[in-house]
């Protein structure tokens, strides 16, 4: 009976192993101390963890600034100071591989979604380059954005000073993408831009008034 017991006692132990194994892992950016990033993953204590190291299977690639690159179950993701975590896991990394847009009666696709898990509007635009997020938009929603490099960009009134960024998940729908590039720019706009940088991580196809992005 105690031997019976014991198995079942084990084998409970593994299942829950397993369904935490299996859970989405939460990890932050909380400082730099010099060239390491404290790194805090799950509910765990905060870790100094130097280019190079793992803990707790979350290995940091490089780190610049106020900023940490890493590597989680295979996907690169950049973390920032003061950035909601970013959460990874054996799961899939979104509820689904695709995502069924409507069009609004100009013809544009507008759909509600989240940048590091801040609700935002998105709009599709297959001729922007990237995800272009508002000045105004980046502020409201916490983006670090000015850690980020400086560049120009063109605008309908010429060229202005922007910020190129990495953000650590985008969400549209049931899809989620992980470390998208971005540019801040200062020109108002009335939803943030799904530009290529999230676009070309999926395959298009146009039906009528509907637009299906399927993860490629």
């Amino acid at each position: 009976m105690r031997a019976a017991q014991s198995r079942t006692t084990l084998l409970a132990i593994a299942l829950t192993a397993f369904a935490l194994a299996a859970q989405a892992q939460s990890v932050s950016l909380q400082g730099m101390l010099g060239t390491k990033a404290l790194l805090i993953v799950g509910t765990g204590a905060p870790r100094a963890v130097a280019p190079g190291e793992t803990h707790q299977g979350v290995k940091v690639l490089s780190t610049q600034g106020d900023q940490a690159v890493v590597l989680i179950d295979g996907q690169r993701v950049t973390l920032r100071v003061g950035e909601a975590p970013a959460s990874v896991g054996n799961a899939p990394p979104s509820g689904s591989d695709r995502v069924t847009l409507s069009a609004d009666s100009r013809g544009h696709f507008i759909t509600q979604g989240s940048i590091n898990n801040r609700p935002v509007q998105f709009m599709v635009d297959t001729g922007a380059s990237t995800v272009a997020v508002s000045q105004s938009e980046a502020d409201r929603i916490g983006l670090n954005y000015k850690t980020g490099r400086r560049v120009m960009l063109g605008t309908a009134n010429g060229t202005a000073a922007g910020w190129l960024i990495r953000i650590n998940t985008l969400r549209v729908g049931d899809v989620t993408a992980y470390d998208v590039e971005a540019v801040v720019m200062p020109a108002a706009m009335p939803a943030v831009l799904l530009g290529n940088s999230f676009l070309t991580r999926f395959n298009m196809r146009r039906d009528g008034d509907q637009m299906v992005l399927i993860r490629r």
